[in-house]
């Protein structure tokens, strides 16, 4: 048995690319930004805050949601599975990119900016007909 699970809170670092692939299926990328508290150790040394950096990918109704209400800079709950794919730059070189394919997201959106309760809450979860999203048989 193993396990691929990513829970991620953190700040949409800009706001989502958000394409369509010609069957019509909704693809939304992203960066998100989570950050580690500095702190000091018992013996006077400072350890500085850390930030790291996520690529989002997000599918179908998901990405359509996030098309709509996700900006840079929004906090942003996205749970889902790490995924690594790679492709040759122009120089032929292999590269790799490590995704996060979101599968649920919660969006925590200031009070005054919210839309209705149906649609965006801050302690209600996203409503969508989809529950899950999957990335099964899709081209990438």
């Amino acid at each position: 048995m193993s396990l691929n699970r990513v829970q991620l809170i953190g700040n949409v670092g800009k706001d989502p690319d958000v394409r369509y692939l010609d069957n019509g299926v909704a693809v939304a990328a992203f960066s998100l930004a989570t950050t580690e508290k500095g702190y000091t150790l018992a013996n006077g040394t400072q350890v500085p805050e850390r930030t790291e950096w996520h690529n989002i990918v997000l599918w179908r109704g998901w990405a359509e949601m996030a098309e709509k209400y996700l900006h840079k800079g929004d906090k942003v709950y996205i749970e889902g599975k790490i995924r690594t794919r790679s492709y040759d730059d122009q120089n032929g070189i292999k590269r790799y990119v490590v995704e996060i394919y979101g599968e649920y997201m919660e969006m925590f959106l200031p009070r005054a900016t919210a839309q209705p309760q149906s649609v965006v809450s801050n302690t209600q979860p996203v409503q969508s007909s989809q529950t899950s999203v999957s990335s099964e048989g899709l081209p990438f």
